[in-house]
């Protein structure tokens, strides 16, 4: 079994801040790290968690794209495509603040030009999952390419579907296509609020369940709501102290993707993703989903 990818890894500049400058001002970062992040996030809480994982995006030529592949080299995730010759890979800029919340500003660069052909070289079999970032659905990167290939995407092929933080920027048409393409929609409650007008975790996912079949919608230290048959279920978390949330998301469909690989159900699933993204937000930086061995101590 194996994971496909087909969102962006990108290079994050992380840099922990006071709190975010208004107009006009200016702060002092404590320090600076390039990290690669984005999918590899996800990709790598899924290695971590026993299941092989390939990235299926673009990647550049330039600094930034040999740091990426480095990165995903390092961690033994595959690679399903050649560089994208005269383009570098894109970036960010995370501002992290000292209570834990993060902004970000984003340069999309060859991750954001997958195209239909590289596309249709990939062969998932029965067994393996296709995720599925929102940040490759936007208008300015992949929307229309990654829709039209899960449309011929064999059913039987598991996709699990993050719409991310821009999800309101992702078309209409791109997002119906894909909805119902989707096995799993994993999203926090501010993206499932903007999918559905409803203020509410549960009720949310109770909404989204009527399109998908398998709905978790996080909801912070509470854990995150599970939905199967239209009837919503809260899956408790862990209690922890917050050092960073960059990258929580990330972790918890990674560790979610590699439990249901393994056969775990739903709500077992959906613990241990909990208890992933937890352990991930006490450490400072992207790609700090830990191993599957000390999750599971994090239950016990």
């Amino acid at each position: 079994m194996r994971l496909y990818g087909v969102g962006n890894v990108i290079i994050d500049l992380t840099l922990p801040v006071p709190t975010i400058p208004g107009p006009g001002q200016d702060v002092i970062a404590d320090g600076a790290e390039y990290q690669v992040g984005g999918t590899y996030n996800t990709l790598v809480a899924a290695v971590r968690h026993g299941l092989a994982s390939v990235y299926a995006g673009a990647h550049g030529t330039g600094p930034f794209g040999d740091r990426a592949r480095e990165g995903l080299r390092e961690d033994g995730i595959g690679l399903a495509h050649a560089p994208t010759p005269g383009r570098d890979t894109g970036f960010d800029v995370a501002l992290t603040q000292r209570d834990g919340e993060r902004s970000f500003v984003t340069v999309f660069g060859a991750e954001a030009e997958l195209s239909a052909a590289q596309l249709q070289t990939l062969h998932p079999e029965v067994g393996d999952i296709v995720y599925v970032s929102g940040y490759g659905l936007l208008p300015r990167t992949n929307a229309d390419a990654i829709a039209q290939w899960l449309t011929v995407l064999p059913s039987q092929i598991l996709v699990l579907v993050d719409p991310g933080p821009l999800v309101a920027q992702i078309p209409p048409a791109v997002w119906r296509t894909v909805e119902a393409r989707s096995s799993w929609l994993s999203c926090n409650r501010a993206e499932a609020t903007i999918l559905t007008g409803i203020d509410d975790s549960s009720q949310a996912a109770i909404a989204l369940g009527r399109k998908v079949a398998h709905v978790v919608v996080r909801d912070g230290a509470a854990g995150a709501w599970l939905c199967l048959d239209e009837a919503a279920q809260l899956v408790e978390g862990i209690a922890v102290k917050v050092v960073d949330t960059n990258g929580a998301g990330d972790a918890h469909c990674g560790s979610l993707m590699a439990a249901l690989a393994r056969g775990e159900s739903p709500e077992r699933a959906v613990r241990i993703a909990n208890a992933c993204a937890a352990l991930a937000v006490t450490r400072f930086g992207p790609a700090t989903a830990p191993t599957l061995a000390q999750t599971l101590a994090a239950l016990d």
